[in-house]
């Protein structure tokens, strides 16, 4: 098997960007770059998880083209299992948002991420682990509690067409009922208590298209990047432009650590999410997974 991916499976998520690129396209695509891949369209989340897998044993590696919902599938598929060394994962964003992409520094340019397959250069990166009552899950870009996560919950009921503004809507439609809760982060070495509005827990820098939420975060430092927000829902109108932009991490209401692993605990429970899907509810842990994933760049 060659550092290149200039042949292989690609597996494309065809809702993806309410399905604007078709296998045909794709194909098409990947053959002006040079490489020649067979191209799917599994059927359902279900059908694509279990694609990834077999993909990856078969052949060491995968390439899915979609947004980030499409590689957070993929990665909690794979990290739900043991492996040799790190499976190697390729992204073609063909999705609304691509914001993991925006950490390296990247286009979300479909042509151009198709040149890059035909490159040398892996990046093995960090996986973030949560664990509560719904068991185990993995993601690639931000998990949070709280009002974020109450809005993520919000923004997957609206229609396709609302496209990217989709979180920040679901943001300002739950914000004004959303409960406050005292919310304790327990470290190895320290605890922050807290009357606050949310807990991020960041591997990536960007999400909810392009919210800079974490300026500081790295993905290969074997740790989290943690901030409990406790801002009055008054100040919320100037905050969120600073978080946007990436430039909150000074305000009083932000507490940030860079830590391995921690668990958070919010009274009253709040609901969690991962890379913009529901998993449940607080109590949680939070942890790396170091070098889980060999990423194409």
């Amino acid at each position: 098997m060659t550092d290149s991916f200039t042949d292989g499976t690609v597996l494309l998520n065809p809702v993806a960007g309410r399905g604007r690129v078709s296998v045909h396209q794709l194909s098409e695509l990947l053959n002006a770059a040079g490489v020649n891949a067979r191209v799917e369209a599994p059927p359902s989340p279900d059908r694509m998880a279990e694609r990834v897998v077999e993909v990856v044993s078969n052949e060491g590696r995968v390439a899915v083209a979609g947004g980030d919902g499409t590689l957070s599938l993929a990665v909690n598929a794979l990290c739900a299992r043991q492996w040799p060394e790190p499976p190697r994962v390729a992204m073609l964003p063909s999705g609304t948002a691509c914001d993991f992409l925006r950490t390296f520094g990247l286009a979300r340019d479909l042509k151009e991420a198709a040149a890059r397959l035909t490159t040398p250069s892996w990046y093995d990166i960090d996986v973030g682990c949560l664990e509560g009552d719904w068991g185990k899950r993995f993601f690639v870009n931000v998990a949070e509690a709280g009002v974020g996560a109450a809005a993520a919950e919000m923004a997957a009921r609206f229609p396709g067409w609302v496209g990217a503004a989709r979180y920040g809507l679901g943001f300002l439609a739950r914000l004004p009922r959303f409960p406050r809760a005292e919310v304790k982060v327990k470290g190895a070495h320290r605890t922050i208590s807290a009357d606050a509005l949310a807990v991020i827990v960041a591997n990536a820098q960007f999400f909810a298209w392009k919210w800079n939420i974490a300026p500081k975060a790295n993905l290969v430092d074997n740790r989290l990047d943690l901030q409990v927000f406790s801002p009055r829902k008054s100040q919320l109108p100037l905050a969120l432009p600073k978080i946007v932009k990436g430039v909150h991490l000074k305000e009083r209401w932000v507490q940030r650590r860079s830590w391995e692993s921690c668990e958070v605990t919010a009274d009253p429970a709040w609901p969690v999410e991962a890379d913009g899907e529901m998993v449940g509810f607080t109590p949680m842990r939070v942890s790396s997974v170091p070098a889980a994933i060999r990423f194409k760049i």
